[in-house]
């Protein structure tokens, strides 16, 4: 068997081991399992049933990873984006007033045109153009993103009137009455992050698998001692496993082609598409670029093979989901969790796919994975990537400023493609009037794309 996964996915060329890419696989599955509550949560607000996008987030997720493992070896994932979930429900449906079957159409039909993408010399050109100090940007920013997620998510960083965000305080939640959920989680999370930097510096094998777990487990005794009180209306749901409503897989019958093509016409419609495709396509770029940096895959001009395989499982994975019944997919960002882990390869992916399909069955188990458990995870992640922004060189600012401007606007705009579209903006701008030299790094496609996202400014 060890020799058929050698031939396979080339595990000795990438440094790696059967039992590496397991670690790997599992550590990535515990830290993107939380997309398991909250996509149905998010699409439920767009009045679909939360039971059906369950079971076809878990389906389309583990599809769409099997397909990029198997296309480009690479240990990616595919899933539900939760920045165009949530533009899906409060934007296009509560916002514009579309219906969610209407909505999942656009969400088809955006994938259609990504595929058309995918498979033409557009998709190289697009990848190629990014000069390697963005793609160093790139990686740094979704670091410092996924650890705003974590930090939120766990919520130890706090939304703020005055500050626009905060650290959570301890002691006010004593007499606040919040210790007992918000305090603790806090907590608990700081331990989790401080558990696993233990453990990286010691070199463990597993070590963010560990950390998550051994937080996990401090939840539970917190939990069965009262420290933590769940408070489900509060977002603090119980750590413990519940097996109560068995193990029924949710029907589909609710979402499953109900996609809606009556508006296809009108322009509203092709405005929602358009940002749905930007978003996606620069989304899973970014990504690509992120994780593929940190998995040391990049090409020693910074590009990346197979980049054709990814994109391809992209679309179609969107596709299906559409026809499932969800929002558009993209490579995951929790994916980096894996990488830091020592995942090298598609056999990671291969067991993240597997797990998915696994919860069907143990749903209750995976979704009493607390944030405060994972959060420790993106944060450990977050600090590996974004070392990346030291290979830029801050001496040039033809360079360096709008490597900064990439990085600063992915944490601070809560997007990785709108971190990508102001920096390609600001770095054509600031070459464009640098001189003839910085004039000829600028390559004909970076004009063009600076000029599509400063109409997607204008027009969307």
């Amino acid at each position: 068997m060890e020799s058929s996964f050698e031939k396979y996915f080339h595990l000795k060329e990438r440094n790696t081991s059967i039992r590496t890419e397991i670690v790997a696989g599992l550590t990535t599955f515990v830290t993107v399992a939380y997309v398991l509550a909250v996509n149905p949560a998010v699409l439920s607000q767009a009045g679909m049933n939360s039971g059906a996008v369950f079971t076809a987030t878990v389906l389309t997720t583990a599809v769409g990873t099997l397909l990029i493992a198997l296309t480009t070896n690479y240990p990616f994932i595919l899933g539900p984006s939760l920045g165009l979930n949530a533009y899906f429900a409060y934007t296009i449906v509560l916002g514009m007033g579309y219906t969610w079957q209407v909505a999942l159409a656009a969400c088809f039909v955006e994938g259609i045109i990504f595929l058309l993408i995918s498979v033409t010399k557009l998709r190289d050109l697009v990848f190629n153009a990014i000069p390697q100090s963005l793609k160093l940007a790139i990686t740094a920013g979704i670091g410092l993103f996924i650890t705003l997620i974590g930090l939120k998510g766990a919520g130890i960083i706090i939304s703020n009137d005055s500050t626009l965000v905060g650290l959570f305080n301890i002691h006010a939640s004593f007499t606040n009455g919040t210790f007992e959920t918000a305090g603790i989680s806090c907590i608990l999370a700081m331990f989790g992050v401080v558990a696993t930097g233990i453990l990286t510096s010691h070199h463990v094998k597993g070590d963010i698998l560990i950390g998550i777990l051994l937080t996990w487990g401090l939840g539970i005794i917190c939990q069965l001692t009262g420290i933590y009180i769940p408070d489900a209306a509060a977002g603090y749901k119980s750590v413990l496993p519940d097996f109560s409503a068995g193990l029924n897989i949710p029907s589909m019958a609710p979402t499953f082609m109900k996609m809606d093509f009556s508006g296809i016409a009108n322009i509203g419609f092709a405005v929602v598409v358009i940002a749905l495709l930007f978003t996606s396509l620069f989304d899973t770029i970014g990504t690509l670029v992120g994780a593929a940096s940190k998995a040391h895959l990049l090409e020693p001009g910074g590009d990346l093979k197979h980049t054709k395989g990814a994109l391809v499982s992209e679309s179609v994975t969107t596709m299906l989901g559409a026809a499932l019944g969800i929002s558009p997919t993209c490579v995951s960002v929790e994916c980096a969790a894996g990488i830091t882990a020592g995942g090298r390869t598609g056999l990671h992916s291969l067991v993240v796919a597997g797990m998915f399909l696994i919860s069907l069955f143990l749903s209750p188990f995976f979704l009493a994975i607390p944030m405060f458990a994972t959060a420790p995870a993106l944060i450990s992640v977050g600090f590996s990537m974004t070392g990346a922004l030291f290979g830029v060189d801050f001496n040039d600012v033809t360079e360096g400023l709008p490597a900064f401007i990439c990085t600063i606007a992915m944490p601070f705009t809560y997007s990785i493609a709108e971190g990508i579209c102001l920096g390609i903006i600001s770095y054509v701008i600031i070459n464009l009037f640098a001189g003839i030299n910085g004039r000829k790094k600028i390559s004909p496609m970076m004009y063009i794309l600076a000029v599509l996202f400063v109409l997607k400014y204008l027009a969307i």
